[in-house]
Order: C-alpha cells, then structure tokens, then sequence
C-alpha cells in the first residue's frame, strides 16, 4: 500500500490516532523528525582528550529506539584522530567566518586545521541531509559543534558567544540546531512541529 501523503500535519497527526491500523508504519515514520546528534552525548569516547559527555544518553534512549537519531562525529569523520590537539577558533564571525574563509582554526600546538574543520562540517550536513534531520543536537563550546558559546582562540578556557563551523553551516542550511543545555528546548520544538494542534 502506498503511503499517502498529507498537506496539513496537525490534520495528519490527529488522524493518526483514530488510523493506526489502517496506514502501513513507513507512512509515520517519514512524519518523525530526525535529528542528527554529537556520538559523544551517546558515550562515545570521541572528544579531542578521548572522553566522552554520555549525561543525556539515557533521555535520548527514546528517541534512539524510535529510530530518530542519526549518531554523528563531525571531526572523527573528517580523519581528525582520537585523541587530538585542542583547537579554537580564530574569527570575529566565528564559525561562520571560517566557513566563509575570513577565519581559521588553529591546534594548541599552532597548527592550523582549518581545512580539516571546514570538511567536519561539510559532513555533518551531509549527514543530517541524507538522513532527513531536521534539528540537530550538538555539544556546546566545540569549534565544530558549539552553537550557544565557543572558546576565544587563545587556549585561556575563556568562553565567547557564537557557533562552531557545524552547527553554522547546519544553521545556514535551516536545519535547526541545539545545545546539549537546551534538550528541553529540543523536545517543546519536536512536540510543536508533529502535533502543531498542542500549541493553539
């Protein structure tokens, strides 16, 4: 059976309460919203000292089952490895300049791994793309994923508003991009966009 394709979501999603039974699964689950999520909120050990920040693993464990995550290293699929160099971000724009080529991303050590971060984050839009994300939930303070603060680019632990080389690419994408501070926030969004007829 073909699935059916509906024009008013919260039409959709009203009716799918009374049609569980009558359309085939594959039609509900193109209606779920993907979102592309840092391997290192699910445990994987992939920060650049090898750790890991698994704290929301088991909030997430939901959405894993549902199938709507997609688990995603922006630098380990770059070829950048485990465990790494430090890097910040050197630009007024933030990951935004470096993506436009008026900034750059320097190692502790002082090299220069621009051209490796611009690639991390060409990759994690291909991979919310390919898998149909449409949020993203990324860890904060990384010169890929940060997208409510990064570091100021001079390894002193000084934080600074602004978006890592992913998350603004992912932005400028209109894919809609959290922090691992904002899960609540990600959730009210999620619940908004399938079942619209909760906010009126």
């Amino acid at each position: 059976m073909p699935c059916t394709v509906f024009y008013n979501p919260g039409e959709c999603s009203l009716l799918k309460r009374y049609t569980d039974s009558v359309l085939p699964p594959q039609c509900w689950e193109m209606m779920k919203n993907k979102i592309l999520v840092s391997a290192c909120l699910m445990g994987f050990k992939v920060r650049y000292n090898a750790s890991e920040k698994a704290q929301m693993a088991e909030q997430l464990a939901l959405w894993q089952q549902e199938q709507r995550l997609v688990i995603h290293c922006p630098e380990l699929s770059a070829g950048l490895p485990v465990p790494r160099s430090p890097a910040e971000i050197l630009s007024a724009g933030g990951g935004t300049g470096v993506m436009h080529g008026q900034g750059r991303i320097i190692e502790k050590t002082g090299k220069d791994v621009t051209a490796h971060y611009q690639l991390s984050a060409w990759l994690a839009l291909r991979a919310a793309q390919e898998s149909g994300c449409t949020a993203a939930l990324l860890t904060d303070g990384s010169p890929t994923c940060g997208s409510q603060f990064i570091y100021d680019g001079c390894f002193r632990g000084q934080r600074q508003p602004g978006m890592g080389v992913a998350a603004a690419l992912l932005t400028e994408q209109g894919i809609a991009v959290f922090s691992d501070t904002q899960f609540a926030e990600l959730v009210d969004w999620i619940a908004e966009k399938e079942n619209p007829e909760l906010s009126l």
